[in-house]
């Protein structure tokens, strides 16, 4: 693979160091040499430094702005499906996480797969593509003039490795919508975009077959990004979301379609 001209940065996933720089491999075993030398983690050098290529390469892939708008229009949501697949490269790509270029390997994936090694976005990203393709991803986009600016996984939970043992005396999880991440751009944030999606989610949930829609916010909401992105619990409770079980790090919240 080409090294990136261009310059990048890696901040240590302690926040105790940050490097930067034009190359990509030295960036990388900068970092990597760094943790070896300064923290003791259960994780493979290897998955380290795929992290930390991860992380660079996002640091200048994602390039959308980062200053939240004093106000904005409309909100449009519309499911993601084929002909729209090319709108939520572009969302994940660049306009997601120019603030946190750790997240940037996500593509929303986690929900699906649960704890796994880190692997590189390209395969990350790639396996999205055709899940999204094939049904078995299933989310919406919402747009400000003309421009993606959120995301809802909106799956059924049955397709979430991460949630699989939930409330395993409770409905089938092929009948409950499982609301699992919320991705809203920087500019977007706190102006009603995941209201707006949420409120798709529930309308649909119907004619999707389901019976239930299902979040899982944090049971510690610090108000910061990393942790509200399954959505703060007042978000559900104002749409008539009950709690029906409590785990280690979320509350279970259910409503009937």
């Amino acid at each position: 693979m080409t090294t990136p001209s261009v310059s990048m940065w890696i901040e240590c996933f302690e926040e105790d160091a940050r490097f930067e720089g034009d190359g990509l491999d030295a960036l990388v075993e900068q970092l990597v040499a760094h943790v070896r030398a300064t923290h003791d983690v259960p994780y493979p050098e290897d998955e380290v430094r795929i992290w930390a290529r991860n992380f660079a390469e996002a640091s200048v892939r994602e390039d959308g702005p980062v200053g939240r708008l004093p106000s904005i229009g409309s909100v449009e949501v519309h499911p993601v499906t084929e002909e729209r697949i090319d709108d939520w490269l572009r969302f994940f790509d660049r306009e997601a996480f120019p603030d946190n270029p750790d997240w940037g390997a996500c593509y929303c994936l986690h929900p699906h797969t649960g704890e796994v090694p880190e692997r590189p976005w390209r395969d990350v990203r790639a396996e999205m593509i055709e899940r999204l393709r094939s049904g078995a991803t299933l989310g919406y986009l919402a747009y400000v003039d003309g421009r993606p600016a959120g995301w809802v996984n909106a799956s059924p939970r049955s397709t979430y490795a991460k949630y699989s043992g939930v409330d395993p005396e409770g409905p089938a999880p092929d009948t409950v919508v499982g609301v699992s991440c919320f991705i809203i751009a920087p500019p977007y944030r706190r102006h009603g975009v995941s209201s707006a999606l949420l409120d798709r989610v529930v309308a649909d949930g119907a004619a999707r077959g389901a019976r239930y829609v299902e979040g899982y916010p944090r049971r510690t909401d610090t108000g910061e990004d990393s942790t509200s992105f399954c959505g703060p619990r007042s978000l559900f409770d104002a749409r008539g979301f009950a709690a029906a079980e409590e785990r280690d790090t979320y509350i279970v919240v259910r409503r009937p379609v």
